[in-house]
């Protein structure tokens, strides 16, 4: 057992005792189950609830298609963020950070419009026992919403999220690649049927959290452990069986960092496997994309420098050597000027497109207030609609 994860067991416990969880502050209707619930291991919750059970149960015939190949049929996609990444405990944390419970219509409103890959963030921790077990009801719920996506055509992008115990440090390294290894060994097993539009992405944003390094590029050796992370990812996964072997695999470097100085550092876990993708994020130009005090105007003539960088970088260091990349986050906040964002974002999607680097746009369905406002699909309406509608009109427009 874990060092970290049992303290982090107790520190839990505690906290239960003191507030409620995320989870339990939502009420929502649509929830199954609270976070006091376990579930069986007869396929059915504590409160007798059938768990969902895929039609994918069989294998899939799978194309033996490179992942540049696979790339260049990928257009533009969506992230269905602040949902199955929130931190809460039980089925209730996927509507804990305020977004509705993920319906197949939603799902098919993403595809309708013209995206085609639906990136899905997952935070298993608190959904995983000391042992490293994924709670059944989790991995089920999860399931059910890859298959939203999958039964529509699309591709999609199944990750780990905001796993706070893996640190990259040599201290912590053996601790984490154990936890990480148990993990993806659960999911490679759970998905293992299904064919080439499943990718695994193994990690998100790696890094120092809480340290003055955090968002500058690590060091050199955090740098190296996350290669570490890729590593034990990569040999899970391919010894898993099924369709597995040949599954696109998305590769990130040191907090999934846009530098250049991260992405040179970046080692693929095996140099001759074809199926290998890397993953990057970048929010650019940072003011005015993503800094909740930066500018609100954009003018490609003055401020298209950040973003015509990032691709120069990504050609001469992976696409030169035939190695597809995806840039799995990017978007511009809404600061009331959307004119300047849809000048931006048409800018960045038709740049992208000239290199074959399909994005995928950061959605966390928030819409108001003074944070991070990402929000372009508006889940609570029936059906699902967009705002504004300029901005996803034209990235569909720019990415097509």
């Amino acid at each position: 057992m874990k060092l970290k994860k049992t303290l982090a067991f107790a520190a839990a416990v505690t906290m239960c005792l003191c507030a409620a969880s995320c989870g339990s502050d939502n009420s929502s209707s649509d929830s199954k189950t609270d976070s006091s619930k376990k579930t069986s291991d007869s396929g059915t919750s504590s409160e007798g609830d059938a768990l969902y059970v895929s039609s994918h149960s069989e294998q899939e015939e799978m194309r033996d298609i490179s992942a540049w190949d696979l790339v260049s049929e990928m257009k533009v996609g969506w992230n269905l963020g602040n949902t199955m990444d929130a931190t809460g405990e039980g089925l209730e944390s996927e509507t804990c950070w305020g977004n509705p419970k993920t319906t197949k219509e939603m799902i098919d409103t993403v595809k309708d419009t013209g995206f085609n890959v639906l990136r899905l963030p997952v935070t298993w921790d608190k959904h995983m026992d000391a042992d490293y077990n994924v709670d059944p009801a989790w991995m089920a719920r999860v399931h059910e919403i890859v298959d939203y996506a999958i039964d529509d055509g699309m591709f999609v992008i199944l990750n780990t999220h905001h796993e706070e115990w893996y640190f990259p440090t040599e201290e912590d390294k053996a601790q984490d690649i154990e936890q990480l290894t148990a993990l993806w060994k659960q999911i490679a097993e759970e998905f293992k049927n299904y064919d080439e539009h499943l990718i695994f992405e193994g990690v998100n944003e790696p890094r120092l959290r809480g340290t003055g390094k955090e968002w500058t590029g690590g060091d050199n050796e955090s740098r190296e452990v996350v290669n570490e992370y890729a590593k034990a990812f990569y040999d899970t996964v391919r010894a898993s069986g099924g369709n597995n072997d040949k599954r696109s695999l998305m590769i990130t470097g040191y907090a999934a960092s846009s530098s250049k100085n991260c992405l040179q550092s970046i080692e693929l876990p095996n140099y001759d496997d074809d199926h290998l993708i890397v993953s990057v994020h970048a929010y650019l130009p940072y003011s005015f994309a993503l800094d909740t005090k930066g500018t609100d105007q954009f003018d490609v003539n003055t401020d298209a420098g950040a973003i015509d960088t990032l691709f120069n970088d990504v050609q001469s260091i992976f696409l030169d050597q035939h190695i597809p990349v995806i840039v799995g986050e990017f978007g511009c906040m809404n600061k009331m000027n959307d004119e300047e964002r849809i000048e931006c974002v048409s800018y960045y999607l038709s740049t992208a497109k000239s290199y074959g680097v399909p994005c995928i746009w950061w959605d966390n369905g928030a819409f108001t207030g003074n944070g991070e406002n990402f929000g372009l699909l508006v889940r609570d309406d029936y059906p699902p609609s967009w705002r504004p509608q300029g901005v996803v009109d034209a990235i569909i427009e720019a990415a097509s």
